[in-house]
Parts: C-alpha cells; structure tokens; sequence
C-alpha cells in the first residue's frame, strides 16, 4: 500500500517515539500482567486455604459430635496454627472455650476466648468472644477487668449483649442505678425479636426500686 508524503511523516513520527519510549511501554506492560497475575494468584490462594480450612473444620466438627475430646483439640489446635485468618479457626476456638468451661479449666477457656479477641478477622465473633470472656470474670469476680475489656466499640449487632454484660458487671460491683441504664440499654438495642429481650426484662424487674 502507498503512502502520501504526510502520512509517512505520521509513521516516522510514531515509529521514533515507539523507539524511544519502548522500554517504558513494556516496563508498563510488564507491571500490567504482573498486577493481573498477582491478583488472580491472591484468590486462588485464598480460595485454597478456605477450602483447606473447611475441611479441617469438617473433621474437627466430625470429632465433637463423635465426642472424641482429644481429636477435636488436635484438629482446633491444627486450624488455630493453620488458618488463623480464617473464620472456621474463631469457630473452633468459641467452641473448644465452651468444651473447656464444661470440663471446668477457667485458665483454658480465657485463652480460647482471648485468641478469638487477638486474632479473629470477624468483628462479630471477636465481640462475641469479648462478651463470653467478661462472662467469666464476672464468675470469678473480677468485676474492673471484665468492664474495661467491654470499652472497646461493640459492633452494631453485638450492641445489646454488650451492655446487657456491662449491667452484670456493674450489678454485681452494687451499682444499681449504672446497671439499670445498661439494661435499659440494652433493652432499647435488643432486637423485637431477640430472645435476649425478655432475660433482660427480667433482670431490669429484679433490680431494687430506685431511691
């Protein structure tokens, strides 16, 4: 095909800036696919170590209804190590709290609840935790610590346990009337139909009349 004189001035004119900006345009080239890579690489990772992590949980599930204790704590312990980042990991570790509170080692469950709070990447779980926890220094009585452990923001859906807890604790410390607003609070965030609802309800009619 011929060219006019203006269209091979064009051509000159592109094929010499090709020439001197080629090592930048494969630079960015290169960096593009490396970008595209990397990112398809990063969801086949994460989706292997979420299988991974299901499966483990699978069987560690498996071994709780099959009451073999020793099985189920190697396998929360592998999943603990494994999947850390996982929410299959925060399951076992809630679940192997309760297992440790009914076999009655208070050290045992802190240490699960705590993980929970330490490492979970679920807000949700991790306040779930955090509530549990307060749960257990309220039994043993040490009131402060399980109040300063509920300071940290309480996400939305967690709110009413939040508060509800905070009334125990400030109850159990004497102090009524703080506690009847922390139910009361409690009450306001509970959902209709939370079954948390009428536990609170309860304790706010067990209260003392106020002075």
């Amino acid at each position: 095909m011929a060219y006019d004189v203006e269209q091979q001035e064009s051509i000159a004119e592109l094929k010499a800036w090709f020439d001197k900006n080629a090592n930048w345009l494969l630079g960015a080239a290169l960096v593009a696919l490396a970008v595209v890579g990397g990112n398809w690489g990063w969801r086949w990772y994460e989706q292997r170590e979420s299988l991974a992590a299901s499966a483990l949980y699978d069987q560690y599930q498996q071994a709780v209804v099959a009451k073999d204790a020793n099985k189920a704590r190697e396998l929360a312990s592998a999943l603990l190590q494994q999947h850390a980042s996982s929410a299959y990991a925060s399951f076992a570790a809630l679940m192997q709290a309760r297992a440790s509170s009914d076999a009655g080692d208070s050290a045992a469950v802190k240490a699960q609840l705590q993980w929970v709070i330490d490492k979970s990447s679920n807000k949700e779980l991790a306040a779930l935790a955090r509530v549990r926890l307060a749960g257990v220094l309220l039994d043993q009585k040490a009131y402060d610590e399980g109040l300063a452990l509920l300071q940290a923001d309480a996400p939305a859906a967690m709110a009413a346990e939040y508060a509800d807890r905070r009334g125990d604790l400030l109850y159990a410390q004497g102090k009524t009337a703080e506690a009847r607003s922390a139910y009361q609070k409690a009450l306001e965030q509970a959902g209709a139909q939370s079954p948390l609802r009428p536990l609170i309800q309860v304790k706010l009619d067990a209260l003392p009349a106020a002075g």
